[in-house]
């Protein structure tokens, strides 16, 4: 039996809720109130992701969330762009199939940042981002999603093929709900990324709190 991941980057939380925003879902004028309340409820990190929006306001809301990310002490990852992540300081962003490669956002972003890995339903990729010097990998969809379409489909045996390999956390996300959640976690998932499970629920911060019990109940502790 391998030992668990376990973080490499002071930054890097060790398990926990790993909250995604969303264009639709924390519109600008409630952005910073919402994730506060995520946070709150036990989200160990943030990332930002809009698609949408131009780069004016990404930049603007990115530098909204690392306020208050930096109030709670809590790392902001960037999604997909590497410049914005830079701009604002944020500790790192997360890179999907189609983006800059992992060894060129560390040259702009420094050694210690964060820096994550989209591998979707593939075990292989995953190696060669942790070879490149990725901090953590994500797999998914595990379930049914409504914040992407088309998504490929992950499984536990995945989870299970990768903790013996990978000396970096691993990240699931994709439909990940409180209701189905403890055997991702229980096959070696260190995060759990959630978007419409926590920020599309009527109460935020109590949506947050059910992820971190998944946690809590599995034995895992929340370090910073």
């Amino acid at each position: 039996m391998t030992k668990p991941s376990k973080p490499t980057n002071k930054w890097l939380p060790a398990h926990g809720l790993y909250a995604i925003t969303d264009a639709q879902l924390t519109p600008e004028e409630r952005l910073s109130e919402l994730v506060a309340k995520v946070i709150e409820g036990g989200a160990v990190m943030i990332q930002y992701r809009n698609k949408t929006a131009d780069a004016t306001q990404r930049l603007r809301e990115a530098l909204l969330l690392r306020d208050v990310c930096g109030v709670h002490r809590i790392p902001l990852i960037i999604n997909d762009y590497v410049e914005l992540a830079r701009q604002v300081s944020a500790q790192g962003v997360h890179l999907g199939a189609a983006d800059m490669q992992v060894h060129a956002a560390r040259a702009l972003l420094g050694e210690h940042a964060i820096i994550g890995v989209s591998c979707y339903n593939e075990f292989p990729p995953a190696l060669r981002a942790q070879h490149a010097g990725a901090d953590y990998v994500a797999f998914g969809s595990f379930h049914p999603t409504a914040t992407k379409s088309g998504t490929v489909r992950a499984t536990i045996d995945l989870l299970q093929e990768a903790k013996k390999h990978l000396h970096i956390p691993m990240v699931a996300i994709g439909g990940i709900t409180p209701e189905n959640g403890r055997p991702i976690v229980q096959s070696g998932a260190n995060l759990i990324a959630a978007c419409h499970g926590v920020f599309g629920q009527p109460d935020v911060r109590s949506a947050a709190q059910k992820y971190a019990h998944l946690f809590a109940a599995a034995g895992k502790t929340f370090v910073i």
